[in-house]
């Protein structure tokens, strides 16, 4: 890293909601079993839409984490991205919102990528079906992408530095850069991350005009990357929150350094130029390495962005090969998201903090349901592999052209850098 050692970027807490764990601890072990839990869609006004598989959140009762005055002003999304948060403070150990001592100093950073479908539509049933004196004054603000910043930062009482990428699918590893370059720039902490509720009914709809979304029956076929039977990507909803600080000052007050942000770089090719990805995705992954500092050798685990499109999975991996040369084609490549979904902007996160608990645990999590693959990658199946993992590189694109790369590094390992 080029920056000074007091200003590495270290995460130092995470929380999930996920399908498959609405826990960091639940999440990994479901993650690391290779366990699936795509289903059938069972959100209420879906029954009779064409996409029948997803990835949803259902062991969360959002009135058992939030607050009555703040759940009645937000969304779905939001009731997951402040319960994520919550969970990321505890375990980075920075207390509770009312003893927030130095508020200036904490800042929020999220990516959304659909806001706030399921209040927006409720509202506008009223606006339409009762008339306007029968729309709650929220609607103005919950659907709203930067909803989730501007509540975390309200009801935690942190007046840092707030942004909000609004953006398509990489815009969560953007999140987690930009608070990493944050923290380099002297704020002490910022919380990031991304949480999508894209599953109600006007949402789904607005998806269906994706050639990419997969409308497969059967879980198990719904969702298979890097296989003859990709068919398209499953949606999801959940997602993920990371207290990122300084390493100097996480290490003074003993927090656990559980990895550093290393690198990151981005790049545009284009909505659904998949062809054309490569060559994005390639120059995001060898500027991602080269502000880590890292050869390509030194990557231990790659997880793959895996959107189960022929032309964009044959994409990625030839610029897993491109950038990284012959080292591309021995290591290990996994895509954990094929068990749970593929939640927008919450994706990445979920990745990056899946890439984090690989490395404390030196287990690569396996790609569910992906068998017969079909492309030259070290692609991790069937079951976790046991391995040392000490960088790891997160990889995103999105349907509207953004290509991400991310180098995490485990806090041991950046320690002795």
């Amino acid at each position: 890293m080029s920056e000074p050692h007091a200003r590495r970027a270290a995460v130092t807490g995470i929380g999930v909601v996920a399908p498959n764990g609405t826990s960091t601890e639940s999440f990994w072990k479901s993650t690391q079993a290779g366990i699936s839990v795509l289903d059938r869609v069972t959100r209420e006004g879906c029954e009779h839409l064409p996409l029948r598989v997803a990835g949803e959140v259902r062991d969360f009762e959002p009135s058992a984490a939030v607050e009555e005055r703040f759940l009645v002003q937000t969304d779905r999304f939001t009731h997951f991205g402040m319960a994520a948060a919550d969970l990321a403070l505890e375990d980075a150990r920075l207390g509770q919102a009312d003893t927030c001592e130095e508020p200036f100093s904490v800042g929020v950073i999220t990516a959304a990528g659909s806001g706030g479908g399921e209040f927006g539509q409720r509202e506008l049933q009223q606006l339409w079906g009762k008339g306007p004196r029968f729309v709650g004054p929220y609607q103005s603000i919950a659907w709203f992408y930067a909803a989730s910043t501007g509540q975390i930062s309200i009801r935690r009482g942190f007046k840092g530095p707030c942004g909000v990428i609004a953006s398509d699918e990489a815009g969560g590893l953007d999140a987690v850069a930009h608070a990493a370059r944050a923290v380099r720039r002297g704020t002490d902490v910022i919380m990031a991350g991304a949480t999508e509720a894209p599953l109600a009914p006007y949402s789904v709809v607005c998806q269906l005009g994706y050639e990419e979304l997969s409308t497969a029956d059967e879980p198990t076929r719904a969702y298979r990357p890097f296989t003859d039977g990709a068919c398209g990507f499953v949606p999801a909803e959940g997602g993920a929150m990371l207290v990122v600080e300084a390493e100097s000052s996480a290490r003074e007050r003993g927090a656990r350094v559980r990895a550093t942000v290393a690198g990151h770089a981005a790049t545009f090719t284009g909505a659904s130029r998949w062809e054309q990805s490569r060559e994005g995705l390639a120059q995001a992954i060898r500027g991602a390495l080269d502000e880590a500092g890292c050869a390509p050798e030194e990557i231990d685990v790659v997880f793959a962005d895996a959107l189960g499109v022929p032309e964009a999975d044959r994409a990625e991996a030839l610029a897993i090969a491109d950038a990284l040369g012959a080292h591309g084609g021995r290591v290990p490549v996994t895509a954990p998201k094929t068990g749970i979904g593929r939640g927008y902007c919450a994706a990445p996160v979920l990745d990056v903090a899946a890439a984090v608990l690989a490395m404390e645990h030196g287990l690569i999590p396996p790609t569910p349901n992906v068998f017969d693959i079909c492309h030259d990658l070290d692609l991790v199946t069937t079951r976790a592999r046991v391995a040392e993992t000490r960088t790891a590189l997160v990889l995103s694109r999105g349907l509207m052209g953004s290509n991400s790369a991310l180098v995490l590094r485990h806090g041991a390992a950046a320690a002795s850098c």
